[in-house]
């Protein structure tokens, strides 16, 4: 079983990385659901850390409607984070009415190329799944990051075994969203083969005076550690 770290942070790579995470899935503002890192910390974190590393594509938070500009931004970002030689994509597109948008998606998909491509979480607002499903086996996605359809993944579990079971392994089947050490062994027996999970504590930060102490979330070591722990541990 795959584990791959949503890393929002150097810091939490670092734990994913020393933790022995098998992959991690880099963005920034996870309060928000995540949007496109900077170039500064997608360069470091592909120089000087040695895991597999996807990159979350998404200009902004709020939904997966894009304008022509927004788009375009996120096919540059795209070819940026090719030029750091990540190894794979994270990203999607949605129509107004919440179905897939083909032509975007594909185009985001070729230009990804031959790096594979994650669909993320807008999946999980769409009207008919395994109409999406097919879609996005024809476009040439290699996985798509979903909880069934639940706020949490744990309560989609039922969803989530008919999309294994339509998926046919054309397309894997990335199941995120409250995957903790508590609730991972009932995705490991169900015959999934790969998990995120973003492992995180919350911290608090010192600033200035004018400021205070903020909260921010990062990867927990001790965390990643349980999450393996209980995925190869055979009853």
């Amino acid at each position: 079983m795959t584990l791959e770290i949503c890393a929002n942070s150097y810091q939490s790579a670092k734990n994913a990385v020393k933790a022995g995470a098998h992959r991690i899935e880099l963005c920034s503002e996870l309060s928000v659901g995540g949007i496109t890192p900077s170039y500064g910390l997608i360069k470091k974190v592909l120089s000087e850390i040695n895991i597999e590393t996807f990159v979350l594509i998404r200009p902004r938070s709020g939904n997966f409607c894009y304008s022509e500009v927004e788009f375009e931004i996120m096919k540059s970002d795209i070819q940026i984070c090719k030029t750091f030689s990540c190894h794979g994509i994270v990203s999607g597109v949605l129509n107004k009415d919440r179905t897939i948008d083909i032509k975007r998606t594909q185009d985001l998909i070729e230009l990804s190329k031959p790096l594979p491509f994650t669909f993320h979480r807008a999946f999980d607002l769409v009207p008919n799944t395994l109409e999406a499903l097919e879609t996005l086996i024809k476009l040439g996605a290699n996985r798509i990051l979903t909880s069934g359809q639940a706020v949490k993944a744990i309560d989609g579990l039922e969803n989530l075994k008919v999309l294994q079971k339509q998926a046919k392994n054309r397309i894997n089947i990335l199941v995120g969203s409250g995957v903790n050490p508590e609730n991972v062994k009932a995705f490991r027996d169900s015959g999934f083969t790969e998990i995120h999970a973003s492992a995180s504590t919350v911290i608090l930060k010192e600033t200035s005076d004018m400021f205070g102490n903020v909260q921010q979330t990062e990867s927990n070591y001790d965390t990643i550690k349980e999450l393996l722990k209980v995925i190869s541990d055979a009853d």
